[in-house]
């Protein structure tokens, strides 16, 4: 029988101090979530040194926690995986720093992972019986990726933003409208009770041949339909704008991933990142991929966020794929899909 691959993982990308027990890749014994969302929303957005300090503060923390819940020790870690990139450069060295201490001292093989990778991984946590090839479309705040997953390590990147990625679009755009942050989870609760047809927001596809995103210029288009509402003194309807500009973000997001997907003759579409969570997003890709006879898997909200148990996935499949990292791996803030 072959032995189970226990996996210490650590995640410090952004502002979340994470650390999770994966076992063998897809089940999970722990994985404490820091959050530091309360320290940033009086800044409209994430101070890249208070993070960095946080992450100082609450790692080692919670480390013992992961370890404890898992009901596990130090010596019973076979694998010790971290993100390498991409993200704030301060708080990546926290967390990859703390990695390379713990692998070292248990002689225990260490994985740099690709943070976006990581949003993938999520998926065979959440869904077991789950594997690549598949068509895979990955919206954070940070990036905007359609690919071909060829196998559990390799990405062909079809379609990526050429501005904003479209969690940055619903953050730009929620504090146009005043609202507190992040703002795209109060967007798409916002867009539940708004008419997504109120407004004339343009759908962005830039032309046939290209699987590449722009959400600028909708960004623009939102901002200046509230300018020039506010010049004539016309009331707002904020849920009507959320809405409105939601559904131009999905529809071109679903109608990328459908066309990619018959292309590639993908039985699956699989979606990844904090955008993943949205509830607009979820609907509409769900029925057009019913529509089109395509199985649709996304992560549960929490894996959806960023975490260490996608970490401890991605990392496990890096490693029977033989992917191993050297001690003296840095940081790599910019880290693209596909890259090691």
């Amino acid at each position: 029988m072959t032995k189970d691959i226990i996996t210490l993982s650590i995640e410090t990308s952004c502002d979340e101090t994470s650390c999770a027990v994966v076992k063998n890749g897809r089940e999970v014994l722990s994985n404490i979530i820091s959050s530091q969302i309360e320290i940033h929303r009086p800044f409209g957005g994430v101070v890249p040194e208070i993070a960095s300090r946080k992450h100082i503060e609450n790692i080692d923390i919670i480390v013992e926690e992961a370890l404890n819940e898992a009901r596990i020790g130090f010596e019973d870690v076979d694998l010790v995986g971290v993100t390498k990139g991409p993200g704030l450069v301060g708080a990546l060295l926290v967390g990859i720093s703390s990695a390379k201490a713990i692998a070292y001292a248990l002689d225990k093989p260490f994985i740099g992972v690709n943070h976006i990778e990581g949003h993938i991984c999520a998926n065979y946590i959440e869904h077991k019986d789950l594997e690549p090839p598949f068509t895979c479309l990955v919206v954070s705040g940070g990036h905007t990726y359609l690919a071909q997953a060829d196998s559990y390590t390799e990405y062909e990147i079809v379609g990526r933003t050429r501005d904003d990625a479209a969690g940055e679009a619903f953050d730009k755009v929620a504090r146009a409208l005043g609202l507190d942050y992040p703002g795209g989870p109060l967007i798409d609760k916002l867009a539940m009770k708004g008419d997504k047809a109120a407004c004339d927001f343009p759908r962005v596809y830039l032309d046939d041949k290209t699987y590449d995103f722009s959400f600028s210029g909708l960004k623009t288009a939102v901002i200046n339909y509230l300018h020039h509402k506010e010049q004539l003194e016309e009331e707002i309807v904020i849920e009507d704008v959320a809405a409105s500009f939601q559904q131009a973000v999905i529809e071109v997001l679903v109608k990328k991933s459908i066309r990619l997907a018959k292309e590639r003759k993908s039985s699956t579409i699989v979606m990844a990142g904090g955008v993943a969570a949205n509830e607009g997003l979820r609907s509409l890709m769900g029925k057009r991929c019913k529509e089109e006879g395509i199985e649709l898997k996304y992560p549960s909200k929490i894996l959806c966020t960023d975490n260490g148990a996608m970490i401890g996935s991605a990392a496990y499949f890096n490693y029977i794929e033989g992917h191993l990292s050297p001690l003296d791996m840095n940081v790599v803030p910019n880290l693209e899909l596909g890259y090691k």
